[in-house]
């Protein structure tokens, strides 16, 4: 069994050496495998023997001479299936040298920018990062998403063929395209965050791994590109909103209302962390979705009490953060804050304009949000109801049990 230091080192090497190996040789998808197993190597040998002087060139180079025989395999099944009148095979199955010198780069930002193409599915995208970048198996990655293991392994070999065929050299993409693959980049990882801290589905309310992971992973882009504002934002906005995780579940794993969090319970360590880099962030022109969304957060965090909380700001910046995003989740945020600021009933009208968007028509978090504004109108009735429209709705159980609580405690049978 490898002990936790060494696969915390692997994990942190594997996407350097990945993005080294593909760099020199091309041949993304046999590559990944290579660094697979040379990292398989590394945690059988590296207790045993004790860690080499230079982990990441040892790891390139046991992966480089896998990457060889992978593709040397390969072109003994190739002259096995075509008889070439030359015998000679094209040049781009040449199995490369596997004694290059090791030069030292970091090619992180550039093997995520690759595993966030565009011509991926969001889902193919989050897939490849955890792999590829992760250092996550498909195993992992398909216990994370609730998926059998051979579903993700499908997904992660479609998402690496497309990216194969699709002919890409591995570098940094012309600069026309790079904000709009930072932008993808910034998303999986935000994605990623959001399954890992509030689960979509399962028995849990949240799955550690993948929000630690997210942040990681963020930390590692903003390590690349710490002058640009939305990596700070977004870093921001997973520390500020992960730091309250000890306090948002009771015992038994049911979510606590933020209102109701034990807020010394929060760490302070993130927070600081948190509010520091938006801090920083924000002066440097006009703010993104994420700087904005940690804006708020922060002024969640900072706030001694619930009672405490500057609602009117919270609904400026909603404000803003409405007029550049058309995000139906923002939208009934934006609501929330108009309730807190201005009263249920004016929340309650924004929320029933929500209910005509096909995008959150259906979605339990609406359901949710309406019943809690019912019920503070005390229209305990009508509150029942949104409360049981959203517990069918959602595909959590933790969710779905505190919602049927809540329903239960206005009069309500849990079903």
């Amino acid at each position: 069994m490898t002990d936790p230091g060494t696969e915390d080192r692997l994990r942190e090497l594997a996407p350097r050496v990945l993005g080294a190996v593909v760099r020199r040789y091309g041949h993304f998808d046999t590559a990944e495998d290579a660094v697979q197993e040379a990292l398989l190597a590394a945690a059988t040998t590296w207790p045993r023997d004790g860690v080499p002087d230079n982990p990441k060139a040892w790891l390139i180079t046991v992966a480089s001479r896998r990457l060889t025989d992978l593709l040397r395999n390969e072109q003994a099944r190739q002259r096995r299936e075509d008889t070439v009148a030359s015998g000679v095979l094209p040049e781009a199955w040449l199995a490369p040298a596997a004694d290059n010198p090791v030069v030292d780069a970091d090619d992180t930002l550039i093997l995520l920018l690759l595993c966030c193409h565009p011509a991926l599915s969001p889902a193919s995208q989050i897939a490849l990062t955890l792999r590829a970048v992760g250092g996550l198996t498909a195993a992992e990655i398909a216990r994370a998403f609730l998926v059998p293991e051979s579903t993700m392994t499908r997904r992660i070999s479609r998402a690496k063929q497309r990216i194969r065929d699709s002919g890409l050299p591995f570098g940094m993409p012309p600069a026309a395209e790079r904000a709009e693959r930072l932008a993808a980049v910034l998303h999986v990882l935000y994605l990623i965050f959001n399954e890992g801290y509030a689960s979509t589905s399962g028995p849990n309310l949240r799955r550690g791994e993948l929000s630690a992971e997210s942040i990681r992973l963020t930390r590692i882009v903003h390590a690349l590109m710490p002058e640009e504002p939305e990596v700070s934002g977004l870093l921001a906005l997973m520390l500020l909103t992960d730091a309250r995780r000890r306090a948002r579940t009771g015992p038994s794993g049911e979510p606590v209302p933020m209102a109701e969090q034990d807020r010394s319970r929060w760490d302070a360590g993130q927070i600081a962390e948190g509010v520091a880099l938006i801090s920083d962030a924000l002066p440097r022109g006009a703010p993104g979705p994420y700087q904005l969304q940690a804006a708020i957060a922060a002024v969640h965090d900072e706030a001694p009490s619930a009672e405490a909380t500057d609602w009117p700001q919270i609904l400026a910046l909603y404000e803003v953060l409405l007029r550049i995003s058309d995000n139906p989740v923002v939208a009934l945020n934006h609501a929330v804050a108009v309730a807190m600021v201005k009263g249920a009933p004016a929340g309650l009208e924004l929320v029933g304009e929500l209910r005509q968007d096909r995008r959150i028509a259906e979605d339990h978090r609406l359901h949710a949000v309406r019943a809690h504004l019912l019920e503070l109108t005390g229209d305990n009735e009508a509150a029942r109801e949104a409360y049981l429209a959203a517990a069918e709705r959602t595909t959590s159980l933790q969710q779905q049990r505190y919602l049927y609580d809540r329903a239960a405690r206005l009069g309500v049978e849990v079903r």
